[in-house]
């Protein structure tokens, strides 16, 4: 293809939204383990079973309903022990059934940041976020922020357990490993 061909190509492409030869934007990929949360949506489908394709949102309970098997936990779970979990639950009315799960939303990846930073909060977040990028997302801190005494409050098996930041350290490159990821449900507290 000469270099004129390739040029009125270019001109008559240019309506694509991903422009002039370049791929289509690719679709979000979700880590294969991320586990799953409350308000996450997922799209549940069983092959040439029009019935049994369906859009859920995972409950406060952590449950999903879903036709011929009722009530099947999801919260905790990777997308491939629910779709596991599925085709053993419908194995009792379909043979072998060809089950598909999908995240369609991820609303479960929730954080807070609260004290002294300018924008106080909860955080819906699509990605995994440390805490350097949760106070950047609060936008920054006031000044009368006690940068060094920052503090993450986590969950864990019903206790809470207290991680201790100290801002500028962490700022001048110091204690990077105080810098956690973050996980759903953690506080950020700024004094």
């Amino acid at each position: 293809m000469n270099s004129r061909t390739m040029a009125a190509l270019c001109a008559m492409l240019m309506f694509l939204p991903w422009g002039c030869l370049a791929a289509p934007p690719a679709a979000p990929l979700l880590d294969p383990d991320y586990r799953l949360g409350p308000e996450d949506a997922l799209k549940i489908s069983v092959w040439k079973d029009e019935s049994l394709t369906q859009e859920v949102v995972v409950r406060p309970d952590g449950m999903i309903s879903f036709p011929l098997v009722g009530d099947v936990p999801a919260e905790g779970k990777t997308v491939e022990e629910m779709k596991e979990d599925l085709v053993k639950r419908l194995s009792r009315f379909i043979p072998k059934p060809p089950v598909s799960v999908a995240v369609t939303k991820v609303n479960s990846y929730k954080i807070y940041v609260i004290g002294k930073v300018n924008r106080p909060g909860e955080f819906l977040l699509g990605h995994y976020t440390d805490v350097m990028q949760a106070l950047s997302l609060a936008g920054g801190l006031t000044p009368f922020a006690a940068e060094n005494q920052i503090r993450v409050l986590r969950r864990i098996n019903g206790e809470q357990v207290v991680y201790p930041f100290r801002y500028g350290d962490v700022r001048q490159g110091k204690e990077l490993s105080r810098n956690i990821m973050l996980q759903r449900g953690d506080v950020v507290i700024v004094p």
